[in-house]
């Protein structure tokens, strides 16, 4: 019998019996980018976005031509705008809220929305309104010959000038030309963009998104893909959602409706091909991490915060694994992606974990609950006490040799060394015989090397698979398809750069 064959009979075994298979592993691709988009994964998704360059989220600096100085919101927020700052930090930074292709709110560092003053004379601009209206609707207009001079347009129909260091109104008409003696022009700084579910779906708008994404998701992942899977000795997917998924047809605009059905046709396709499928709730309602993979609008991270963040991310899991739960296929529910602390603090996640595994339970048995470790500043074992009580527990962590200082000067040897003698470590750490299993539920064999060639990169997948296939739940690729080659487990097969 073909070895992919016995795995996948002792899989089925193990279910049917109610236990766990010492023996089987998952090795699993994620599907990231289809049902919650990264742009990063597939930029050509927002290329049919008017004015592109300002999605919601997208941080902005502007510094005034005549003081020389940036504009910034005084104390972060809650007071007046002034252009004093000699440079840029977080007061100093806007995040825009899009709300079409030519007006935008500013959001600054203490969560208040740019506006003019209607209390005074009706030009002044101060940063106090926590709920953006008329008042607090710009437009931000860029010189032809030179994209980063702008001005900015206030509701009133004027423009916004720096009077002064200290003054800043919304009465200039304008209309002095670009140059450096204008204190209307500003020359405007991009420090930070996000591209996520948000960021299409409101880029587009309510007329266009709907065919665009139900087009994305029609086409990114397709049955083939799955054939490719299980003949490439994968048995399993991740497939990460978003928490609008459980709305559909109807979700909370600016999201669209169709996802589900996508969800649905993975199932059936997985179920053909003898794939097991991991649900992962990516995007959680108010993000559990700011990032553009959770949904986010702004960067901000609100989940958990409230007793109603959790509680609808609880409702979330429970129409997932209500409505999957009979399908031969499904075999764990992650509850949430890369909680990041210390915004996600260990009592909210906790809190969520016990409530998230009992939802699980109200609807399956066997199917395992799998529980993310948060990022930044945390204890690696910090979720045994809770999870160490719940059967068929399993803890997700995840291992880049990227996004650190300290793989920037590494050198092709040193990341080898580190993923067998830190990584493993850090996986041993974790798994123990009588706790939670272990997954490594995302990783890539991609590096900081500069001028790696075909066998440095067969050696670092080649580690990292022998690392992480000690993982008692098994390890997930991240990802199946994206536009940067060796973050594509598809070309990675397809070339010979990894063979499973």
């Amino acid at each position: 019998m073909h070895l992919l064959s016995m795995c996948v009979l002792s899989l089925v075994l193990s279910c049917c019996q109610g236990r766990v298979d010492p023996n089987f592993r998952i090795r699993a691709v994620n599907l990231g980018g289809w049902l919650v988009t990264e742009g990063w994964i597939k930029p050509s998704l927002f290329d049919g976005i008017v004015n592109k360059d300002f999605l919601d989220g997208t941080a902005l600096q502007f510094k005034s031509v005549t003081t020389g100085k940036y504009l910034s919101a005084e104390q972060g927020g809650g007071s007046i705008i002034v252009a004093n700052r000699t440079t840029a930090s977080g007061w100093e930074t806007f995040r825009l809220w899009r709300i079409n292709e030519t007006a935008f709110n500013f959001r600054v560092f203490g969560k208040q929305f740019i506006g003019v003053d209607t209390d005074e004379n009706g030009i002044g601009i101060v940063a106090i309104s926590k709920a953006p209206g008329h008042s607090e609707t710009f437009e931000i207009l860029r010189n032809s010959d030179d994209k980063n001079r702008v001005r900015i347009k206030a509701p009133n129909g004027y423009y916004l000038q720096a009077k002064t260091e200290e003054v800043v109104t919304a009465d200039s008409q304008g209309n002095k030309g670009w140059g450096d003696d204008d204190p209307s022009v500003f020359v405007m700084k991009m420090t930070g963009r996000l591209e996520g579910e948000f960021q299409v779906t409101n880029g587009y708008g309510p007329e266009n998104a709907p065919q665009v994404m139900r087009e994305h998701w029609r086409t990114f992942i397709v049955e083939k893909d799955f054939e490719f899977i299980s003949q490439n000795g994968l048995n399993a997917v991740r497939i990460p959602v978003g928490w609008w998924i459980a709305s559909d047809p109807t979700p909370p605009p600016p999201f669209v409706g169709g996802s589900l059905q996508a969800l649905d046709n993975a199932f059936q396709w997985a179920k053909k091909y003898g794939l097991k499928v991991i649900i992962d709730l990516h995007a959680a309602p108010g993000s559990q991490n700011g990032w553009e993979h959770s949904g986010s609008r702004d960067s901000s991270q609100e989940w958990g915060k409230t007793d109603e963040t959790i509680t609808q991310t609880v409702a979330v899991i429970d129409f997932l694994t209500s409505r999957y739960a009979k399908s031969p296929s499904l075999y764990a529910v992650e509850l949430i992606n890369e909680p990041l602390s210390p915004g996600a603090t260990l009592s909210s996640v906790i809190e969520y974990y016990k409530a998230g595994y009992a939802a699980v339970r109200r609807h399956t048995s066997t199917a395992f609950v799998v529980m993310s470790n948060r990022l930044g500043p945390m204890e690696p074992r910090e979720l045994f006490p809770v999870a160490s009580g719940f059967k068929r527990s399993v803890i997700d962590v995840h291992y880049y040799n990227l996004f650190e200082d300290k793989f920037n000067n590494m050198t092709l040897q040193q990341n080898i060394d580190f993923v067998y003698n830190n990584r493993s470590s850090q996986l041993n750490y974790v798994t123990t015989s009588n706790g939670p299993l272990t997954f490594v539920g995302e990783w890539v064999a991609e590096w900081q090397v500069v001028g790696a060639g075909k066998e440095d990169y067969q050696r670092l997948a080649e580690a990292q698979m022998e690392v992480y296939g000690r993982a008692s739940f098994g390890w997930a690729y991240w990802t199946l398809k994206n536009v940067n080659k060796h973050w594509s487990l598809e070309w990675m097969i397809n070339n010979g750069y990894i063979k499973l």
